[in-house]
């Protein structure tokens, strides 16, 4: 829905909102806000609304501090939860620098950047459907999550099995007051795993989206007593929670993607596209799986990828092609999180494929066997090979990947790879609950 600096004025006004949150993302992922009063919203939909940059980790230093927020009006939405405040409303916003100049380190304008390398190609719509899966957890007596499920439910059950039911039928409902067209919700493989589909974007609307949707599912679940978690791996030997990002490359009113006359209905532009993916998934795969506990997901054995290969039919394979044809043929990245700062993923994807399209790349053979049953023999002779297996070695082939790190841009990179080394630093030197239950009383 399109929305004036007029028409926003007088939704707070009838609707009684007293508060306003000025939202963004941060070079992780996480959403962050400025809040206002209502009396605050003129100044704040005139791009005057500043905040300190250097209290957000990777965006500025202090000597450097002063940024704007300046609002996406078509972002305007109220919340359809409550709160003690009453009504609040957003608006998610992008980061400029006193100059005017867009901030170099705003995620949000790295995929606005790769969109207009898309547009400079032609390309009039990079649309994406995303398929998040989240886990919902028991509290315990003091308020902190547990990893305790509320059912044990398995792929597609109901209650009284899916005990989640509900909380997830309110979850739709609250999307879909934020005008999300959800098409589809179930119980997932794992107990207490779930997955919630809307329908497909535009790929900037798409990212503000997920960002929408993970504060959503969070909310409803708190208010049901639940805990819900995007974290890709949270119990040991269970599924863990992806998010397929479905990408489809548009041309006015028709999808580039799809060619008739080929025998599996994909054009040169999809095969050229896949095939720059591939070419740089290594390096992709620390934008898209972004935390140490994401390899852990990327596993054999729990339908997760963790090789290279591409299919139409085959969901052991890193990509696959749906069924759908004509303007529905998608190429579907199996790999990514939810963790995933979605701004950053979507913009290397993008970028990605546009530079197998630019080079006209053509990807390996079809894989059509199950990846997972093949030897290792079978393996090097189909010349598959294996996912980084650590974060530590996806940021090295994102660090030696000159182009995706001109895609993210310096800044956003030195931020990334500083704070991302320094998760994994930790992580390494950390003693866990496994190395004093298999050393403490053998050694």
């Amino acid at each position: 829905m399109s929305h004036t600096k007029d028409n926003i004025i007088h939704l707070v006004r009838d609707n009684g909102i007293k508060f306003i949150r000025m939202q963004f993302t941060d070079v992780f992922g996480q959403l962050k806000n400025v809040t206002i009063t209502d009396n605050q919203l003129e100044k704040a939909l005139d791009n005057q609304l500043m905040f300190d940059g250097s209290s957000i980790e990777g965006f500025t230093r202090i000597n450097e501090s002063d940024q704007y927020l300046h609002p996406d009006l078509d972002s305007f939405s109220i919340f359809p939860w409550q709160s003690e405040e009453g009504k609040i409303a957003r608006l998610i916003c992008d980061i400029y620098q006193p100059d005017g100049a867009p901030f170099l380190g705003a995620p949000r304008g790295v995929l606005r950047r790769a969109l207009n390398k898309a547009k400079d190609m032609g390309f009039t719509a990079f649309n994406i459907g995303p398929e998040c899966e989240f886990f919902l957890f028991k509290m315990d007596e003091y308020g902190k999550p547990t990893t305790s499920t509320n059912d044990e439910a398995g792929y597609f059950d109901l209650g009284p099995l899916d005990q989640g039911e509900k909380v997830r039928r309110n979850i739709c409902l609250a999307l879909e007051q934020m005008k999300f067209d959800v098409e589809a919700s179930h119980h997932e493989v794992a107990a207490g795993q779930h997955e919630i589909d809307f329908k497909y974007s535009d790929a900037l609307d798409s990212a503000d989206k997920i960002m929408t949707f993970k504060l959503a599912v969070k909310i409803m679940a708190q208010k049901a007593g639940l805990h819900a978690t995007f974290m890709p791996k949270p119990l040991f030997g269970k599924a863990g929670s992806g998010m397929h990002i479905n990408m489809s490359l548009f041309k006015g009113e028709k999808n580039v993607f799809y060619d008739k006359n080929d025998k599996r209905g994909l054009s040169k532009e999809a095969y050229s596209f896949m095939a720059g993916i591939l070419k740089h998934i290594d390096g992709i795969t620390a934008i898209t799986n972004p935390l140490v506990n994401s390899y852990k997901r990327l596993v054999p054995g729990y339908e997760a990828p963790c090789y290279i290969a591409w299919s139409t039919v085959n969901r052991s394979a890193l990509i696959r092609i749906p069924a759908a044809r004509g303007n529905s043929t998608r190429i579907e990245l199996r790999s990514p999180d939810s963790a995933c700062n979605p701004y950053l993923a979507l913009a290397v994807c993008l970028a990605a494929g546009l530079d197998g399209i630019e080079k006209g790349l053509v990807p390996p053979q079809e894989i059509t066997k199950d990846i997972f049953a093949m030897s290792r023999e079978e393996h090097k002779t189909y010349g598959i090979k294996e996912l980084p297996s650590s974060l530590a070695e996806a940021l090295s082939a994102l660090e030696a990947d000159d182009f995706l790190c001109n895609v993210l841009g310096t800044h956003i990179m030195r931020s990334y790879i500083t704070g991302k080394r320094k998760e994994w630093y930790e992580y390494c030197t950390r003693v866990s609950s496994w190395e004093i239950d298999r050393y403490l009383v053998n050694y």
